[in-house]
């Protein structure tokens, strides 16, 4: 029940994010958003790094954690927020949906991992449910230039690769140092990208003036980067990084939720509709089959003898 507690308050803190994205935009650019967004959580989750420094397992994994940073956070970040300079904040949450496909295709492609025929029908539900939501009205997905729908799309095969990558080489790796260290790398990616851009000059002091910049930045930092990351990487180091990644099968819904209370958006029915499909999507594809009862108690009995 913690893992799904987990996965919800995930999606409501990832819903908002596409928000906190689109109004950072005009001030800073995609990649000032990536950099400020990382700086902000690095900032929070340090001194409590620091605080539990002793606990670190050694030596460090440098180069996983790095892989990790860029991604998981630094590229597929900075994708998104490219994305929304030419599609809305929905529509981008939608295709955020795809990432759990992308993680279950890279994971079968790359990592050798056998998705059951259970897995497959899941996955499938659940994009049946983002068809719902959009009204099945798939063309106005495609409508755009590459920068807006595929950038999107790359955006879901770099988290795919970063979850699997993450499930392999760090399980034993403590989830507040992988959060640290790879929102700190994000942070470089994000810094380099203003730089490639030419967009360094405005970050500057006088962005804090504005309270919905201000907002937005500790949204996406504290919020939407730490604490989100933290919640993300114990869902995947408890769970599976199929079922932590499936968190963007409901980052729609919620998505549509605060554009409703923010942005005075509808709510229509497909909404509803879509979320009992895309939850029933979830279930099948991250369900574990229960152990038969009485082969365990042999193997118990066994055990004991």
């Amino acid at each position: 029940m913690r893992v799904y507690g987990a996965l919800i308050s995930l999606s409501l803190i990832w819903g908002m994010s596409f928000v906190f994205i689109k109004w950072l935009l005009d001030p800073v650019g995609a990649w000032g958003s990536v950099f400020l967004r990382c700086s902000a959580a690095v900032l929070i989750l340090f001194p409590f790094l620091w605080m539990r420094r002793g606990n670190i397992v050694r030596p460090i994994p440098w180069r996983s954690l790095v892989f990790v940073g860029v991604f998981n956070a630094g590229i597929p970040w900075g994708l998104i927020a490219l994305s929304e300079t030419e599609i809305n904040s929905s529509t981008a949450a939608v295709l955020n949906a795809l990432t759990p496909i992308c993680t279950g295709l890279v994971g079968f492609l790359f990592f050798a991992i056998v998705l059951k025929k259970r897995q497959w029908l899941g996955i499938g539900l659940g994009f049946a449910g983002i068809l719902v939501l959009i009204e099945f009205n798939v063309g106005q997905l495609f409508k755009e230039s590459f920068v807006g729908i595929g950038t999107m799309v790359c955006a879901t095969i770099s988290y795919g690769f970063a979850s699997q990558y993450t499930k392999k080489h760090l399980q034993s790796t403590g989830v507040l140092l992988i959060t640290t260290c790879s929102l700190a790398i994000a942070s470089v990616v994000g810094f380099i990208g203003t730089l490639v851009t030419g967009t360094t000059s405005r970050i500057n002091a006088d962005l804090v003036a504005d309270p919905l910049v201000l907002w937005s930045i500790i949204g996406l930092g504290c919020f939407g980067s730490g604490i989100a990351h933290l919640l993300f990487y114990y869902i995947v180091k408890n769970s599976s990084a199929e079922f932590a990644t499936s968190v963007t099968y409901l980052v729609p819904v919620t998505a549509m939720v605060w554009g409703y209370v923010l942005l005075n958006e509808p709510i229509t029915k497909n909404l509803a509709f879509g979320l009992v499909i895309i939850f029933i999507g979830v279930y099948l594809a991250t369900r574990k089959p229960k152990r038969n009862t009485s082969q365990t108690n042999k193997q118990r009995v066994a055990g004991e003898g």
